[in-house]
């Protein structure tokens, strides 16, 4: 079933509410996983140079096109300016290289991917003594006139931030001639984040949830037990009523609260559960329930890059 919902950016441009994650998906996992994903209906694909499977997306991309099983009109892809290119000379350079494995003349929405910077090097980021070294100025304003030359050049339709705080946020739109897009962030049951969504709202800012499962699956990244959404007794309570899967109730919950989200997997039947939402609505009542489950419980706290939480632009 294909995404039957779409979330509008104030420029007019629409993009599917429901989208295909691929973080943390080897090669081989995500030519398989993406296969299935556009089978089943995702036309939204989320990626990022740090993912380092970009190159396998968009050969993907380009056999489904060449093949006539999708055009590129109907696709919206997303990727991100990774940590190493977080300043204003390198935004282009970035893009390109993202364009030319990803196999395109544009992507439809281009990130910021994270507000800090570190060091610009080919590979792993640069460590000393167990820690990441920083590059502690990032200039916001600077970098996001550089964001704007890339949609004026037609090399991004749509420009947006990620893992921005409000204050960070604030700073572009005080100072910018194109507002963000998009903000994506961690959103899910236990860190439902209301006032920074709310502000998005606001100001014409959508929101994209990433981890709107919990990411079970980074726990060995992050060195320390994650909780499991999907066993929460109120999630698991609302599922059986509805005759849902658990990870249903947890997505249809942030559609309904206006927030697209990519959830990943490589399953074949969790791709396409995950995708079917549309036919089923949570009852108020519920999303009371739901709403306060809410923990400030921060799942991806960036605790795999050790010493980040010294820059000063770190934004948790």
């Amino acid at each position: 079933m294909a995404c039957k919902m779409d979330i509008t950016f104030e420029n007019g441009t629409t993009m599917p509410a429901l989208g295909f994650g691929t973080w943390r998906a080897s090669d081989e996992e995500v030519e398989k996983a993406l296969n299935e994903a556009l089978e089943a209906g995702y036309r939204h694909i989320d990626t990022a140079p740090v993912y380092l499977n970009e190159k396998t997306i968009g050969k993907v991309l380009k056999e489904w096109m060449d093949a006539g099983k999708v055009t590129r009109d109907e696709l919206f892809i997303v990727t991100k300016l990774p940590p190493h290119g977080t300043r204003a000379s390198t935004v282009e350079k970035f893009l390109k290289k993202s364009l030319d494995d990803l196999q395109l003349e544009f992507v439809d929405l281009y990130h910021v991917h994270v507000p800090f910077t570190v060091p610009e090097v080919d590979g792993p980021f640069l460590v000393e003594d167990g820690l990441i070294v920083l590059e502690t100025t990032t200039d916001h304003v600077a970098l996001w006139k550089a964001m704007e030359e890339v949609y004026e050049a037609g090399l991004a339709r749509n420009i947006g931030l990620s893992n921005f705080n409000q204050r960070q946020i604030q700073r572009i739109l005080d100072n910018c001639q194109i507002k963000p897009a998009n903000l994506q962030i961690e959103n899910h049951i236990y860190l439902q984040q209301p006032e920074l969504v709310k502000f998005c709202k606001a100001n014409g800012i959508t929101v994209t949830a990433y981890s709107p499962l919990g990411s079970k699956g980074i726990e060995k990244l992050l060195g320390r037990e994650v909780p499991d959404l999907l066993d929460n007794p109120v999630v698991k309570d609302i599922a059986e009523k509805l005759g849902k899967s658990p990870a249903q109730v947890l997505l249809r919950h942030l559609l309904q609260r206006g927030i697209s989200t990519i959830p990943k997997s490589t399953n074949p039947t969790r791709l396409r559960d995950n995708i079917d939402l549309f036919g089923f609505e949570i009852d108020d009542s519920d999303m009371v329930r739901l709403n306060q489950l809410d923990q400030n419980i921060r799942i991806c706290d960036f605790g795999f890059f050790p010493g980040i939480t010294k820059h000063p632009e770190f934004p948790f």
